[in-house]
């Protein structure tokens, strides 16, 4: 975190938003380095039950990208072990929920009672009954609130669906995510705390998709899970409308833990091009025209979860709805993979989203 400390001003008299972030894991040290990029917040206060973590030794934390954990700064930010303490504290405006996503539910409904704003990692609840709740709590409270889900801010699919508006009907679209089962958090390979491997990872594409056609009318999915040797992988369709993509695929999850590398990728063809990106070291997405043409869509140089942040911040202080990314899409995305999950237990029947 290098980002100065803010005034004491009301946050309708000031230009910066008082954050606090709750939960020192993976996500919570990403998302504490982004915030020190974030001109329009500082951090002032952090939650984590473990008292080494409070102390900014976050040296044994890691994850499926990024470098080693590190030593944080905490000196001058308030240090918490439970929720309801830092709830307590009058100075936060908003708290960054990163705590594990059996959590999710009841912290971001306490963090809406309590007056302040906010921001929770993906997938922002477990189940469509916590979303529900959720909502309409929000709705309640006149608060914001916003899921994090970073891919919608990630330059490759940025400029995808700013590629999409000019390009023609989409004729098929495939987006896949895969890494190792995960060894650094052992809440995340309890299913019952997390949802499982495909649920964790691939509601990220199952949220882009849904930014840019919503909902589909079903889906079709076949798979394999057996977490006990670290299993949990799908292949799903989804169907849209005639209006919307006449094909599009999910695929990927958690494969045997250790060095299978973390990787995502999409291939989208539209009636006048075909569009490709890999995180395996494509510095542009590539675009092979109708005409036989090559060309690169230079990405910006943003990093997303900056980008996310800040526009969380953005729209609070601005009392706007964060149409970017908004929680009923987010929770369309919890329901979405639990259709999906449904049609893999029935071996790919098709299961209806809409009802």
């Amino acid at each position: 975190m290098t980002n100065p400390p803010c005034d004491d001003r009301p946050i309708e008299s000031r230009s910066r938003l008082k954050v606090a972030v709750a939960g020192l894991g993976f996500m919570g040290a990403t998302h504490l380095r982004a915030w020190g990029q974030v001109p329009a917040a500082c951090v002032v206060a952090v939650m984590d039950s473990g008292e080494k973590k409070r102390s900014g030794d976050l040296s044994s934390v890691a994850g499926n990208f990024g470098g080693p954990g590190e030593l944080m700064d905490f000196s001058n930010v308030g240090k918490y072990s439970t929720l309801d303490a830092l709830l307590a504290d009058p100075e936060i405006d908003a708290v960054d929920i990163c705590l594990p996503t059996d959590e999710h539910a009841k912290s971001a409904l306490a963090v809406l009672r309590a007056g302040k704003h906010a921001l929770v990692e993906k997938p922002m609840v477990l189940n469509e009954s916590e979303a529900d709740t959720l909502l309409e709590e929000a709705r309640r409270s006149g608060r914001t609130l916003m899921a994090a889900h970073v891919l919608r801010f990630s330059p490759s699919y940025v400029a995808l669906a700013d590629a999409l508006r000019q390009h023609g009907k989409v004729r098929s679209a495939a987006f896949r995510r895969r890494c190792a089962a995960p060894t650094w958090n052992r809440w995340l390979a309890d299913a019952s705390r997390s949802g499982g491997g495909v649920f964790d990872l691939l509601i990220h594409d199952a949220d882009y998709c849904i930014s840019l056609w919503g909902m589909p009318e079903s889906v079709r999915a076949t798979g394999y899970e057996d977490l006990p040797r670290s299993i949990d992988v799908v292949h799903a369709e989804l169907n849209y409308l005639a209006d919307a993509p006449d094909a599009v695929t999910l695929s990927g999850g958690w494969h045997h833990p250790g060095t299978y590398p973390f990787s995502m990728d999409f291939t989208v063809v539209t009636d006048k091009s075909t569009f490709e990106w890999s995180s395996s070291g494509a510095a542009e997405m590539r675009e092979y025209g109708l005409d036989g043409s090559v060309s690169d869509h230079k990405l910006q140089g943003t990093d997303a979860f900056v980008a996310e942040l800040d526009y969380f911040a953005d729209c609070v202080i601005n009392s706007r709805a964060p149409e970017r990314c908004l929680p009923e899409e987010s929770a369309q995305a919890v329901a979405l993979m639990h259709r999906i999950l449904e049609s893999r237990m029935q071996k790919g029947a098709s299961v209806k989203c809409r009802v």
